[in-house]
């Protein structure tokens, strides 16, 4: 999963950068309401975690502006405001969850992971496509009932396709997913990733759509679609 993290305090992103990235999610941070507009522009996020006193603006306004934009990313605000007007001023504003200051990793994890099953449309963590089987909170990848071992770069490109609904993903799209924003990657190492997968789940797991970037296959044993 990839996390905007939009927070100024450097020792409490510090935390929730380590915390979340051992967590295996992926997560680029901004400090402010500004590059949070360009961020959310240009970066493909999967869910927000939103604070609220940033240093050039109000973060419940950035979100008002966000909604009345029709922005449908999940959005978990991360605030030591704690009176009860303000938590029902958040979530009236667009937040998806409302998570006070200090907090626990484990439940802020388990929460991020809640809010994008449900923006999905599932009531189950396991992800199921045909006889793959994935659980993103475990790490763990069955086909036909047998465990699959993958790295975790693999895990989340997997985790990336089964979320997508088969739409297109570009090849920026996925490289954000993998690594985030600031990273430098080498050219090939999305196609490494992508044919390591091929191999250890089915070739016909991952189309080419050529010239725009992958979707996922369909489920193993549909022969609708057209594997390239």
């Amino acid at each position: 999963m990839h996390v905007l993290l939009i927070e100024d305090d450097d020792l409490v992103a510090s935390g929730l950068v380590s915390g979340l990235e051992m967590d295996s999610f992926v997560v680029d941070r901004v400090t402010s309401a500004r590059s949070a507009e360009h961020a959310m522009a240009t970066v493909n996020t999967d869910i927000v975690i939103l604070d609220l006193g940033l240093p050039d603006g109000d973060g419940l306004e950035l979100l008002r502006q966000w909604r009345t934009r029709g922005v449908t990313v999940p959005v978990l605000v991360l605030t030591a405001r704690d009176a009860m007007d303000d938590r029902v001023t958040g979530l009236e504003s667009g937040a998806d969850d409302y998570v006070l200051k200090p907090f626990d990793l484990d439940e802020l994890g388990a929460r991020l992971r809640a809010l994008l099953r449900r923006a999905s449309g599932r009531a189950t963590p396991a992800i199921e496509h045909g006889s793959l089987r994935f659980m993103p909170e475990r790490g763990e990848v069955n086909m036909n009932g047998e465990p699959v071992t993958l790295p975790r770069r693999e895990l989340l490109l997997l985790e990336k396709f089964l979320r997508s609904g088969g739409s297109i993903l570009t090849g920026e799209q996925l490289k954000d997913a993998l690594y985030g924003m600031d990273t430098e990657i080498g050219s090939n190492a999305l196609n490494v990733h992508i044919h390591h997968l091929r191999q250890k789940l089915g070739r016909e797991l991952i189309q080419t759509v050529r010239g725009m970037g992958y979707r996922l296959g369909p489920p193993p044993g549909d022969d609708s679609g057209e594997p390239q």
